[in-house]
């Protein structure tokens, strides 16, 4: 059987701007794309709006134009899905599947992030309460293409996790697995702080009945004092004027080759022969960078 074609996508979050460690995953993302001919969309997961800054939607879409990310197809916002999600949620409620769990952030201190099941057999009222996935005793496994083999006993190290809030916004576990097969995605490249959160979409899909896409988790950039570059942290927004640079350095971050012939190109040329030369293999499984690339 003929593999479908190569659909990408990147899908930023409009809490901030745009920084490095941001630019290294959406190009590992376009280039994973391109190379192959494939189609690359982009989706704003604003499913939290009181996260969101104000002017950073718009600045991310001009950060990708200048930068030459050019994406397929009409941008995506996850707040224009909820009807979509309100839907799935109805159905794994009503089939047993989900149920209404009332516990707050301090009954849940001290349990290490892993769900003890409180609400479990309950069955309260869904007003007021968040929704919950029943997960079961099964360990999750797949195969990264950079971090390798991965796996998680959903049971063990997760728990029962939640697809909607109390405050009615809906989980990115749910939404992101809704909308990548919604959209036909079959390859997805990300960050490797989001490896964990595999499993619970391997389940998702599996539950619903989606296909299991091929993944790629980009390692974390760390700095060489041991921070993760990130939006909390020493991170500044893209220099719009620094598109070609920022290339350049971003593809040594991926273990790319980079001719010096290409400092004075313009981010298109730039991209022209990154992509005729993307070599994923070459990425390694953690990324440190230096001083400079953060200026």
């Amino acid at each position: 059987m003929k593999d479908a074609p190569y659909i990408g996508r990147f899908a930023p979050t409009p809490s901030g701007f745009l920084h490095f460690g941001s630019l290294v995953a959406a190009l590992a993302s376009w280039l994973d794309a391109r190379a192959v001919n494939g189609r690359w969309l982009l989706r704003i997961e604003d499913t939290d709006p009181p996260r969101e800054m104000p002017g950073a939607r718009d600045a991310i879409l001009t950060s990708l134009e200048r930068y030459g990310l050019e994406w397929d197809g009409e941008v995506v916002c996850q707040s224009q899905r909820h009807d979509a999600y309100a839907e799935v949620v109805e159905r794994l409620f009503n089939m047993g599947l989900a149920y209404a769990c009332t516990c707050s952030r301090k009954q849940l201190e001290g349990y290490g992030g892993i769900y003890p099941g409180h609400c479990r057999n309950r069955l309260h009222a869904r007003e007021d309460a968040a929704i919950r996935l029943r997960v079961p005793e099964l360990t999750y496994r797949f195969s990264d293409r950079v971090q390798g083999e991965f796996q998680q006993h959903l049971g063990r190290e997760v728990g029962d996790f939640v697809i909607q809030r109390r405050d009615g916004l809906y989980a990115y576990q749910l939404a992101v697995v809704l909308d990548d097969a919604w959209q036909g995605v079959t390859d997805i490249v990300r960050g490797a702080d989001l490896l964990d959160n595999t499993p619970r979409q391997l389940y998702l899909q599996e539950l619903l009945g989606f296909s299991q896409p091929r993944y790629l988790h980009i390692p974390l950039i760390v700095q060489p004092d041991g921070h993760k570059l990130g939006k909390s942290y020493r991170s500044p927004p893209l220099d719009i004027q620094q598109a070609t640079p920022l290339l350049l350095r971003a593809l040594r971050a991926l273990g790319q080759d980079t001719d010096p012939m290409l400092e004075g190109a313009t981010p298109a040329e730039v991209l022209a022969v990154a992509r005729q030369q993307w070599k994923p293999e070459r990425i390694a499984q953690q990324m440190t960078v230096p001083e400079a690339t953060l200026q």
